[in-house]
This record gives structure tokens, C-alpha cells and sequence, in this order.
């Protein structure tokens, strides 16, 4: 055989396998492929094709296994099983940029599963070659590694914290002041998966100096990169005073408070999350937040869109609400509490009616007045409902019964409570009657429209246990009226009086 044939043969062989990789790689971007491809016994074909002399073919063969282990976790497992890692992460310490990407998508798609899968990345000393590639000088090999970093982190807090120990917070807050947008959209998520576990692993994110550069960017017109941004500043808030007070000190307000007019949903319902991981910890920081005219600009976006968009805005009034009797009347004065009726009626989704009465018996369990700024909006025979509706779930009928509760015994505006009196359960109708039971004694125009309305009828007709508070009550009420009108409304009263009409023996 001549040199001309045995390098025609090497040549076809080269053709064969970039022709095999490739078309591998595209079938493996339709779903209905896989199982066929799988079958087949893709992976072992393409694992050699790793080391492969010629560097494109070693490049389709990795992106080939990385959408094959993107597609579920058994494929993602068979990666791991047939010692496929080891290889990436010695040709990712070694190779060009493209294979670096190509890579790094691979362990990205492998560790996105599950804590196990990404725990195998770790095990064969992935994290310090990714760490490594964030230094890069191609933006695109840094994007990869902070992305594979990020899924890896996003498990628990084990994992987190193997990411900070190979060291790669530092050079993620180096990636976020980047040029390129995709490398800071990255980045700032990665930052945002490492920080959400922990107080401890947020301050590492912190002690990088990551928030003064994420707050610059809050405005920045990329929505994908003011989601991340945001989500990340929440992550870190959340978790204590101290890191929350450092978004504050890092200048967030008002210019945060923007992003919930943006025409972006994720970008409003992530800047919602993060006023509200603020306006929880203490009066103080929510009082900040009222200064800034935050509660006002929370209620307007809750107004303008629907949905789970709508629930961190409804958390953070609650948490507004709740620290003291004056931050909840800001909430009342901005017109909250009709928001808030109107998110209890309209929405869909009892997780969000539940976060709506549970924020309304936040502002109403202060004061009378703040009862009544709740009650006049109509709210509480719709929670009455809702607790009593069979269909609702557990969650939405416990946070009803306390959000009735809550305002009930604060509540001394009876108009209200009146419609409560024909349909509430016994366990409601007690606080219901005892608010009559205080404020009746002491008003005589409330004591006249209470007979008027059918009120008093209505006590008679209750079957309270003797002795029990609700019989109290009852009792406390009827002694505010001559004897004779509480007999005249007590059931059976106008068959007795028949009775007594038919046994008359008149006087002739």
C-alpha cells in the first residue's frame, strides 16, 4: 500500500468520526432522540472521541455528552459511571478555549441533577480547574466555569462551601465587572446560588466586596442581568440585620424601587423579594423603606400584575405591618388593605389568598382603628368564606382563622361584624359576639341599630354550652336590654304569646 492510500485511509477515518461526533451532537438536540441514542451505547462511543487527536472532534464529542447528561440525570449518571469526568477535567486544565467551553458545559449539565451528581464533580477535582478557568482571558471559557460553579452551589450548603474553599467568590465578583453582559448575568447568579444557604456563606460573598458592585448594576438596561443582580441582593439580605443594614448602606433606595415599574415580571417580583428581605428583620429598616416611599411604590406594582408576581409585594405589607401600630398605618394610609381585598378575592392560587389574609391580619391586629381600616373594605366575611370552604388547603383556612382572629379582637366597627353573626362557625362566632359584648354596654345608638338590624334576634338564637365564654358573652349582651325585648326576640317567644292569647279568659 502505497503512502498516498494510508493517508487516504487516515483521512476517511478523521472524516468518519467529525461526521459521527457531529451528528451526534445534533441529534442529541432533539428530545425524541435520546432514548434511541442512549440505547445505542452513545456514551461508551463517545468517551475515547475525548482524547481524540484532533481537537474539533474532542470538542463535538464533549458538547455531544453535555446536551445528552443536560437531558435527565440518568444520562447525567451514565457520564459519571463510565469515568468520563476525569477526562474533562484533565483536557480542561489542557486544552484550547473551545474545549474548555465545551467542558465546562458538561459538568454544568451533569451537576444541575442532583447534590450527588454535583458532589461527583467535586470528587474528581473539578472545582479547582473550573476556579482556575474563571481567570481565563476568554469571556466565554469564565462564562462556563462561573456557570458549572453556580449549579453546583445551588444544591446546599455543603456544596456551597466546597465552591468557596477552591476559591472562586473573589474571581466571581471580578467576572461581575466585566464588559460582556452574559459574563455578569452568570456571575451574579453564581453569587446568588453560593449566598442563599447561609449567613456565613452571604458574608463570604460580602466580604469580597460584591454589593457595591452589585447595587451599581440595579439599573442597569439588561432585565436578564437586573434579575440575577436583584436575586442575588436578596440572597444576602435575607439571612440577618447586619447583612440586610449593608444593602441599605450600599445605596439601593429609592433607585431599587424602579425596577418594580419594569415592563420585566421577574425583574419586578425579584426587587419585591428584595424590599421584602429587608422590610422583615426590623422596624427600623421597614421604616427606611416607608421613607423612601417603598410601601406606596410595593402597592402600585401589586395593582399592576398578577399572579406569584404579586407575592413577595403582599409578604413584605405584612412584615411592614407587623413590626409596629405606626408602619402599619402607613400601610393603611398608602390604600393598602383594598389591594390586598382585591388579592384575596381575584387570585387563583391559595398560596397567594393565603399570603393576602395573613398580610391584612397583620395590619388589623393592632388597634381598633387599624381593625376597622380593614373591615370597612368588606374583607371579612370573604375570609369567612374562604376558611369555610371545603376546597380551600390547610394553609389558606389556618391563615384565615388567624387573620379573622387578629382583626376580630381588635375590631369594634359592628356594621362589619354583623353579617358575621349568621354565617361564622362556633370558634369564629365567640370573638365575634365578644366584641358585640364590649361595645354594646357602652353605646346606646349601637344598642338601638343591633335590635334594629335583627342582631339581637340573631344572639337568642345561638345554642351557646353553659358556663362557656361564648354564653358569657351572650349573657354581657343581654343585659344591656330590659328584660322583656330579650324575651320578645328569644326563639318560641310568639308561639308563647299565642299560647297565652288562646289560654286568655277575657274579663266580661
Amino acid at each position: 500500500m502505497s503512502q498516498r492510500q494510508v493517508l487516504q485511509v487516515f483521512e476517511q477515518y478523521q472524516k468518519a468520526r467529525t461526521q459521527f461526533v457531529q451528528t451526534v451532537a445534533e441529534l442529541a438536540t432533539r428530545p425524541q432522540n435520546i432514548e434511541t441514542l442512549q440505547n445505542a451505547g452513545v456514551m461508551s462511543l463517545l468517551r475515547p472521541l475525548l482524547l481524540d487527536v484532533v481537537p474539533t472532534i474532542q470538542q463535538t464529542a464533549a458538547l455531544a455528552l453535555g446536551r445528552l447528561a443536560n437531558y435527565n440525570d440518568d444520562l447525567a449518571e451514565a457520564v459519571v459511571k463510565g469515568d468520563i469526568l476525569p477526562q474533562l477535567v484533565y483536557s480542561l486544565a489542557e486544552q484550547n478555549r473551545f474545549y474548555k467551553k465545551a467542558a465546562a458545559f458538561v459538568l454544568r449539565a451533569v451537576g444541575k441533577h442532583s447534590p450527588q451528581l454535583a458532589q461527583a464533580i467535586v470528587d474528581c477535582g473539578a472545582l479547582d480547574t473550573l476556579v482556575i478557568c474563571l481567570e481565563d482571558f476568554d469571556p466565554g471559557v469564565k462564562e462556563a466555569a462561573a456557570w458549572a460553579l453556580g449549579y453546583i452551589a445551588r444544591h446546599n450548603a455543603e456544596l456551597s462551601q466546597a465552591v468557596v474553599d477552591a476559591g472562586a467568590v473573589p474571581l466571581l465578583v471580578l467576572c461581575i465587572q466585566e464588559p460582556e453582559i452574559a459574563l455578569k448575568r452568570i456571575a451574579a447568579s453564581a453569587l446568588s446560588d453560593i449566598s442563599k444557604h447561609s449567613p456565613e456563606l452571604a458574608q463570604t460573598v460580602v466580604d469580597a466586596g460584591a454589593i457595591a458592585h452589585l447595587a451599581q448594576m440595579i439599573l442597569n438596561p439588561d432585565a436578564k442581568l437586573k434579575r440575577q443582580v436583584l436575586s442575588a441582593l436578596s440572597q444576602i439580605a435575607k439571612h440577618s440585620v447586619d447583612l440586610a443594614e449593608m444593602g441599605v448602606e450600599a445605596e439601593i433606595f429609592p433607585v431599587v424601587l424602579t425596577c418594580l415599574k419594569d415592563s420585566d415580571e421577574y425583574v419586578k417580583k425579584n426587587a419585591a423579594t428584595l424590599i421584602r428581605e429587608i422590610a422583615k428583620h426590623t422596624p427600623e429598616l421597614s421604616q427606611l423603606i416607608v421613607n423612601a416611599g417603598g410601601v406606596a411604590a410595593v402597592i402600585d406594582c401589586i395593582g399592576n400584575c398578577k399572579g406569584n408576581v404579586r407575592l413577595p409585594g403582599i409578604m413584605m405589607l405584612g412584615y411592614v405591618a407587623a413590626h409596629s401600630e405606626n408602619l402599619a398605618m402607613a400601610v393603611i394610609i398608602s390604600k393598602g388593605v383594598p389591594q390586598l381585598s382585591i388579592c384575596l378575592s381575584e387570585e387563583r392560587e391559595d398560596h397567594i389568598k393565603a399570603a393576602a389574609a395573613w398580610a391584612l391580619g397583620q395590619i388589623g391586629r393592632h388597634t381598633p382603628e387599624h381593625a376597622r381600616a380593614v373591615a370597612v373594605t368588606n374583607v371579612l366575611p370573604l375570609l369567612l368564606s374562604l376558611y369555610m370552604e371545603t376546597e380551600s388547603s390547610e394553609d389558606l383556612q389556618v391563615k384565615t382563622k388567624k387573620a379573622l382572629k387578629n382583626i376580630l379582637q381588635k375590631c369594634t366597627y359592628l356594621p362589619a361584624l354583623e353579617p358575621l353573626l349568621h354565617d361564622a362557625p362556633p370558634n369564629i362566632l365567640k370573638h365575634v359576639v365578644g366584641q358585640f359584648s364590649k361595645v354594646l354596654p357602652h353605646d346606646s345608638k349601637a344598642r338601638r341599630l343591633f335590635v334594629t338590624t335583627g342582631g339581637l334576634k340573631k344572639v337568642q338564637e345561638i345554642k351557646a354550652e353553659p358556663g362557656s365564654l361564648l354564653q358569657e358573652y351572650i349573657n354581657t349582651i343581654n343585659n344591656c336590654y330590659p328584660e322583656e325585648i330579650v324575651r320578645y326576640y328569644s326563639p318560641g317567644y310568639s308561639d308563647a304569646l299565642l299560647e297565652r292569647v288562646e289560654n286568655y279568659q277575657p274579663v266580661l
